[in-house]
């Protein structure tokens, strides 16, 4: 039998547990306290976040995998073009903002400068419910898409958007290739790049 660490693919039913554990996870997030100044209303706008990018951006298009307290929202590289926004999740997110919303094209228009142009995996969102941290959750999520990219050969990056999770991310072999900070009064970003591995020498 799966423990509660084993991830698995996520469905449409799972939408409620992943947006929860998400968005306990990144209450503290950095960029999302910038976004989300408001910590009275910051944990139902997060749920209300990742329903709108689970359902109509990354489960249509990517790899979205979960644990009992964690998920992952993967992009294949064939899918990259595919896995964005379309109006109507647009709509949403810009609801979820409010007055904020506009700060967000900045983050998207500065993260889409560092994105690299050759073909890879990407790992849009990974977080795991602080009650579970440090217990495996998000280091087997983190295992099983770079297990399908290296069963690839492709590389994988993603950004960080907390300092102390980069020392993580460089255990699985990430480094960091730029730190940006995609509005003056905001927190910066770290893009990190995992060069591409065979499954074998993993």
């Amino acid at each position: 039998m799966p423990n509660a660490r084993t991830p698995r693919a996520a469905t449409a039913d799972d939408a409620p547990s992943i947006s929860r554990s998400l968005a306990r996870a990144f209450d503290d997030d950095p960029l999302m306290c910038w976004l989300l100044p408001d910590a009275t209303t910051r944990g139902e706008r997060l749920e209300r976040w990742f329903t709108t990018l689970f359902r109509r951006q990354y489960a249509p298009h990517g790899r979205c995998e979960l644990t009992d307290s964690g998920a992952a929202f993967w992009v294949p590289p064939e899918a990259r073009d595919k896995a964005v926004p379309d109006a109507d999740a647009v709509r949403e997110l810009v609801d979820v903002l409010g007055d904020r919303a506009a700060l967000l094209r900045d983050v998207v228009e500065q993260v889409a400068a560092h994105t690299p142009g050759a073909p890879h995996w990407y790992l849009a969102v990974i977080g795991a419910d602080p009650r579970v941290r440090g217990q495996g959750h998000g280091a087997a999520l983190l295992r099983s898409g770079l297990a399908r990219a290296d069963a690839a050969g492709l590389p994988v990056h993603l950004e960080s958007s907390k300092p102390e999770n980069i020392p993580f991310y460089e255990h699985f072999g990430f480094t960091v290739s730029a730190e940006i900070r995609p509005h003056a009064d905001g927190p910066p970003l770290w893009p990190m790049w995992r060069p591409a591995r065979s499954a074998e020498g993993r």
